[in-house]
């Protein structure tokens, strides 16, 4: 959210916009940091828009009381939307993290750690990381035999820097802590867009479609509505439960709350004779 290329469009275009519709239509209450629930006796908390970026501008490394203070006020106002995210994490059963390895992100990476300490699954989509605009730039400064211009590429693509990642593999760090069968290479939109009118076309839909995705994030939660996934055991050679989906059951209708009862107990029988 923090670096993308438009707030503006991502709030009203983005995967999360897509992703939460495909959800909501299993049932899954779905928590979206763009469109956080109202919080009870604190009205707006932690809500984020298309400016809540600009609060940067008054950032500097001043020594003094102009510095301190800038760097309080910035601190002070994020808060309320770190807290609401973070909670957001803490009461989700799984977290969806879109995560492209040239995109510096540091809220992502703060929730999928939180969420993976409390042993609950992360989605975890890195798709391939490529730069076809950038390969035609080569080649239209190379014919123009333009050694300038190719210098001060090589310089930008050096202090970007700009790296490309073309099968999608993620940080090294990520795979012990995300598990093997929890990471994505896309959404897999193609499959689902006539059926929910996705019509305006964002950048996404080109990355997909010049990489489809071999392990399509939406395909598995279409599953999931009706098999919990399994692990690959290392040990065994095999398939075998995951322990990481831990959802509840519980009986209860729209006017009283849902009871627990003891692990593996049945519920009590409410017959009479």
């Amino acid at each position: 959210m923090d670096f993308v290329a438009s707030r503006e469009d991502e709030k009203e275009f983005g995967w999360r916009n897509r992703v939460g519709e495909f959800l909501r239509e299993f049932g899954v209450t779905v928590f979206d940091p763009w469109f956080k629930p109202e919080i009870l006796g604190v009205s707006e908390y932690g809500r984020e828009d298309e400016t809540t970026a600009k609060v940067r501008d008054q950032w500097n490394f001043e020594q003094g009381d102009a510095g301190a203070k800038a760097r309080a006020a910035c601190a002070e106002h994020f808060w309320p939307a770190l807290h609401l995210d973070l909670r957001m994490v803490d009461v989700s059963d799984f977290v969806v993290a879109y995560v492209p390895t040239n995109v510096y992100s540091v809220g992502t990476p703060h929730e999928i750690i939180q969420c993976r300490q409390q042993r609950k699954p992360v989605l975890f989509v890195s798709p391939p990381i490529t730069f076809p605009h950038l390969h035609e730039l080569e080649e239209h400064l190379a014919g123009r035999g333009d050694k300038d211009g190719e210098e001060l590429l090589k310089c930008v693509k050096a202090e970007v820097p700009i790296k490309e990642n073309p099968v999608g593999a993620p940080s090294l760090w990520y795979l012990p802590l995300i598990g093997g069968e929890h990471f994505f290479d896309g959404f897999g939109f193609e499959e689902f867009r006539s059926v929910f009118g996705w019509d305006k076309d964002i950048p996404l839909d080109e990355l997909e479609h010049r990489h489809p995705p071999q392990r399509p994030l939406l395909a598995f939660l279409r599953d999931l509505n009706t098999k919990l996934p399994q692990k690959w055991n290392r040990h065994s050679n095999t398939y075998g439960p995951n322990d990481d989906w831990l959802l509840w059951n519980l009986d209860g209708g729209t006017d009283d709350g849902a009871e627990v009862y003891d692990v593996n107990v049945a519920r009590p029988s409410t017959e009479t004779s």
